[in-house]
């Protein structure tokens, strides 16, 4: 696995390292968990709702024509506002995780409204038919229950904090799927009305810190797990500049797996 790794475990299939490709559906609850007064200005609005209008569509087109499957973390509210396309999510053989049911930092909420939270995310997923292993906090963030709660709802694995490139497994049993903001779409991309003096990365220079980190993760034998946004990653642009960095990891002989499958590798 690399020097140091402190792993007993390999890549299946001969591969040097492993690739998780995963998206955050957040639609409009990323904006109201930011900013509640979020929630009667359509315009700021809008925004989220073009990762439902259109961005997920791209995106799926996308994962289909390259015959790869990924890993959507959804909010429970957004299920509930768009379930055809979680419908489809599920359809075309992707894996449904767990994203809140508001998109709130656990830290923030009273004692009990964390585990409603959660509870209620869980039970709007479950209906979809399939099994919810997977959980990613939505400030990449924990309180100090979240990891108890976590194992009362059976899950599995997270991907939530950025402390390795391996992946690894807390002493709960839970196995961690490490992210990183290099490999975000969100601070490169993200533009608020708030913000004016920021400068929207192009995409050519988000494709090159992408392989760079790639590289160097396959040189060390870890994980490569990147977190995108419907509503960030799927504009025109940004999607020929996905297209083109998975023909780059594709290339590389990586391991490609949801983020279940690559947690189920983990002894």
């Amino acid at each position: 696995m690399g020097a140091g790794a402190g792993m007993d475990w390999s890549w299946p299939g001969g591969a040097r390292s492993g690739f998780a490709l995963s998206f955050d559906f957040d639609a409009e609850e990323v904006w109201i968990g930011s900013d509640p007064a979020n929630a009667d200005r359509p315009g700021v609005l809008s925004q989220g709702t073009y990762g439902a209008k259109r961005g997920i569509y791209l995106v799926l087109d996308l994962l289909e024509r390259r015959d790869l499957t990924a890993t959507f973390f959804v909010p429970g509210r957004v299920a509930e506002r768009y379930p055809d396309q979680v419908s489809r999510i599920v359809d075309g053989g992707h894996e449904l995780a767990h994203h809140g049911y508001t998109h709130t930092h656990p830290g923030r909420f009273g004692p009990g409204e964390e585990e409603a939270d959660f509870r209620r995310a869980f039970e709007v997923l479950s209906a979809f038919g399939t099994p919810i292993a997977g959980y990613r906090s939505p400030a990449f963030d924990f309180s100090p229950s979240t990891m108890d709660i976590m194992v009362a709802h059976g899950i599995s694995y997270s991907s939530s904090l950025m402390d390795d490139i391996y992946p690894y497994r807390h002493p709960n049993g839970i196995v961690e799927l490490p992210v990183q903001w290099i490999l975000d779409d969100a601070p490169h991309f993200w533009f608020a009305n708030s913000s004016w003096d920021k400068t929207i990365a192009a995409p050519s220079q988000v494709l090159e810190i992408w392989r760079e980190e790639t590289r160097g993760i396959h040189a060390l034998g870890g994980l490569t797990s990147l977190a995108l946004h419907p509503q960030i990653v799927g504009r025109p642009s940004r999607i020929a500049m996905l297209d083109t960095y998975l023909q780059f990891v594709q290339d590389q002989g990586v391991h490609f797996g949801t983020c279940s499958e690559i947690a189920g590798l983990v002894p």
